[in-house]
């Protein structure tokens, strides 16, 4: 909020507590009992003073500290409050409205003498009755205020002076009339009667405050609108008559127009959140030992009060845990070549229709080593499995509930309550987010959350007889397939299906099979919606895509709360309900991504649920060595499948590698071990990474086939090198390879290329 904001919030809140101070002490006259009157008069005149002393405005604040310490008196019950007092305290009613109207008019609180007025009220406090009254107020040039006026004592603010010396002396146009001063107490008319009727409203006349719960309500009214205005235009479309015709498509702009109007209603900057923040960090850095550096870009993005007030309480966690936990000492800093300040940066903006919200720290990052270890201690996963996190899902342990790598608790952070918290408000609210950090260089989260909850653009989709709604913020592309692409593009590997979309591979499920509702008839055409979650990409297939459409949100019953695939419900044009689709819940159900917080990191689903939940002795991973070579391994030994383009295959004297998560990975070559003929110039190469006794390599087949777990019905013995048995896995005849030999022959000499 820049400096003529805040005058003008200062200049509309100030106007409306004056407006009820006429009738407070009116009140008071007739009940000078009336403490809690007195008490509200006394805040309100306590706050002008604070806010006109911040802003410079000495005049003021001379005239509101005097005010001020005679309804201390009052208050306090050294003195009783009689006609007198209460005229002396409207003057200061009457003296303050027309400095505020100076002050709006661009000029400044100085336009008046009120040397006899402060001294009358001086007086009085004192228990001086001779002069009640005060000479009229005489206007005087603007210019300093009269060497009469007792300066008002308080500590010197450094920082505020700094702020308010720009706001106090801004220039007034030379053509601006002064503001009329010399008013009494009966002279209290409104601004627009002072002015005159063609002047232009007051400041504080053109804004009104509106309860929050009013504007939920015009907000619901609007969403019913919207929901007739959608059954009028799915109506119009079988209709001939060219008057309804038009009179619906005028109901849809200003339903539109409406609809827009009332969303600005309820939009807030973000700036308004984060004013807190300034204070919480000088508090934390004096109680942590810490020097830091807060700054702020973007207060001025505007998102929904309800969005505001959602993301409030994990913000400030957030911020809390950068000056705990991220950012060093400055002894450290210094020690590592830092500056001994630290630097944490709020940074929204708006894209892609959601807002997105960084956190970015340059403290110590986060050691994905540390966390697999306490990962480990705290019994949340096996060191196998934490040994095959790469170092961002290693890093995203945090949001894991009672998961914390502080050594010791107080009274900021260290407790493992915080980060799961922070992660399931921004999910309730169809948010994410997502944490990088480089250890050294800091850390940065970033949250991405809906502009409004209310309504949002949806793409409409059936599954079956069934429509559904998916967030457009989700949407990706849409994919059409006939049913000879279908055929050939769409691969299926262990029960699981795949698109291969431009060289990358797709992840895909059904939407009617993941709901279990009866599918519909697509004549082998095959609609994939591609969707964003979590920040991974998969298919949905749907039997068919309707229009986008506005929808209006609607939270679901206590009976389907906990169903995790749907976030909403929504009325359609027809009247019908459509329920809308959670994106993430739903690629954690088909297990599409890992569900980081519960499922994956025990073992029991996520991305490798498969490989887990399989990993015993008999489970076996089966895949194609040349055109004949059908193989299998151990599903123990196999640590992940993963694809790598021939440009990223590197040499280390005669042996291929390749660099994979910051190591070197050998690359055995089945076809060349067993003889069989090499698939060459392909530019995506399958590989099996498998571990045993310490080591790892990949094996390069060329296709995965299936993973089993069946009693292998024949069994025989193989002399060949590398391979234990040959068995009979579904009707075929399939060597089993002995993953020790093969892994150690990366110690031996490799063979040359030529070979």
């Amino acid at each position: 909020m820049n400096a003529s904001e805040i005058v003008k919030e200062f200049l509309v809140e100030s106007t409306e507590n004056l407006d009820a101070l006429d009738q407070a002490f009116v009140a008071l006259e007739r009940n000078p009992g009336d403490s809690e009157n007195l008490g509200g008069i006394f805040r309100t005149i306590h706050t002008i003073k604070g806010t006109s002393g911040f802003l410079g405005y000495g005049t003021l604040e001379s005239v509101a500290h005097a005010g001020e310490n005679l309804l201390s008196k009052l208050r306090d019950g050294a003195l009783s409050f009689d006609s007198v007092i209460a005229d002396a305290l409207l003057r200061v009613v009457d003296v303050t409205r027309g400095m505020l109207e100076s002050i709006e008019r661009g000029g400044s609180d100085a336009g008046g003498d009120y040397s006899d007025l402060i001294a009358e009220l001086e007086a009085l406090a004192d228990g001086e009755r001779a002069a009640h009254a005060a000479a009229p107020v005489t206007a005087s040039a603007p210019g300093p205020v009269a060497a009469s006026v007792a300066p008002v004592e308080r500590p010197a603010q450094p920082e505020l002076s700094a702020v308010a010396s720009p706001i106090a002396n801004e220039p007034r146009p030379e053509d601006e009339p002064l503001a009329d001063d010399r008013r009494t107490g009966d002279d209290r008319r409104t601004g627009q009667e002072r002015r005159g009727t063609d002047a232009a409203p007051a400041l504080a006349e053109s804004s009104l405050r509106v309860d929050v719960t009013v504007l939920d309500r015009l907000m619901n009214l609007v969403g019913e609108l919207v929901l007739a205005r959608n059954q009028i235009l799915q109506f119009t479309a079988t209709q001939t008559d060219t008057g309804f015709i038009g009179a619906s498509q005028r109901l849809n702009l200003v339903t539109s127009e409406l609809q827009e109007g009332v969303m600005k209603t309820r939009m807030q900057p973000i700036g308004n959140l984060w004013t807190k923040f300034p204070r919480i960090i000088r508090d934390l850095s004096a109680q942590c030992g810490r020097e830091v550096r807060l700054e702020m870009e973007g207060k001025d993005t505007e998102l929904d009060k309800t969005i505001i007030e959602a993301i409030k309480d994990p913000l400030t966690h957030i911020v809390r845990n950068s000056v705990d936990h991220g950012i060093e000492s400055p002894a450290d800093r210094i020690a590592r070549g830092k500056s001994p300040q630290g630097h944490l940066m709020l940074r929204a903006f708006h894209e892609g229709g959601q807002i997105n919200i960084e956190i970015a720290d340059d403290g110590a990052g986060i050691d994905p080593d540390r966390v697999r270890q306490k990962a480990v201690s705290r019994g949340i996963m096996t060191a196998e499995q934490a040994a095959r996190l790469n170092d961002h899902e290693a890093i995203k342990l945090v949001f894991l509930p009672g998961f914390s790598t502080a050594e010791k608790v107080s009274n900021i952070s260290g407790r493992g309550v915080g980060m799961d918290v922070v992660r399931t408000n921004i999910e309730r609210i169809g948010g994410t987010v997502d944490i990088q950090s480089r250890i050294g260089q800091g850390t940065t989260l970033r949250i991405k959350i809906p502009l409004t909850l209310a309504i949002i653009p949806a793409l409409i989709v059936n599954a079956g007889r069934e429509r559904f709604a998916i967030p457009q913020a989700a949407l990706v592309e849409l994919v059409r397939l006939e049913a000879t692409q279908a055929k050939e593009r769409l691969e299926h590997v262990g029960g699981a299906t795949f698109y291969r979309l431009r060289g990358n591979l797709l992840p895909v499920i059904t939407l009617h099979r993941e709901l279990h509702v009866e599918g519909g008839d697509s004549d082998g055409v095959v609609s994939i919606v591609v969707l964003n979650a979590d920040g991974r990409q998969f298919g949905l297939i749907v039997d068919g895509i309707s229009d986008t459409e506005e929808i209006v949100v609607k939270p679901l019953g206590k009976q389907l709360k906990r169903v995790s695939v749907f976030a909403g419900a929504t009325i359609m044009g027809d009247g019908r309900v459509a329920l809308i689709l959670d994106v993430v819940g739903l690629a954690q159900h088909a297990r599409v991504i890992t569900a980081m917080r519960d499922r994956s990191l025990t073992g029991t689903g996520g991305q490798d649920s498969e490989l887990e939940a399989k990993r015993d002795g008999s489970a076996l991973l089966l895949f194609q060595v040349g055109e004949h070579g059908r193989m299998a391994v151990p599903l123990a030994n196999v640590a992940r499948l993963e694809e790598f383009r021939s440009s990223s295959i590197e040499h280390s004297g005669e042996r291929r590698v390749v660099q994979y998560r910051g190591d070197i990975l050998p690359l055995i070559s089945l076809a060349r071990i067993f003889n069989e003929r090499e698939t060459v110039g392909q530019e995506l190469m399958q590989v099996v990474v498998c571990s045993a006794d310490g080591r790892s390599a990949g094996l390069v087949v060329d296709r995965i086939v299936d993973i089993v777990n069946e009693p292998i019905t024949a069994k025989h013995g193989s002399a060949r090198p590398g391979v234990v048995a040959t068995a009979v896995v579904q009707q075929f005849v399939t060597d089993l390879l002995d993953v020790d030999a093969l892994l150690r022959t990366v110690d031996e000499p490799a063979p040359s290329r030529a070979a």
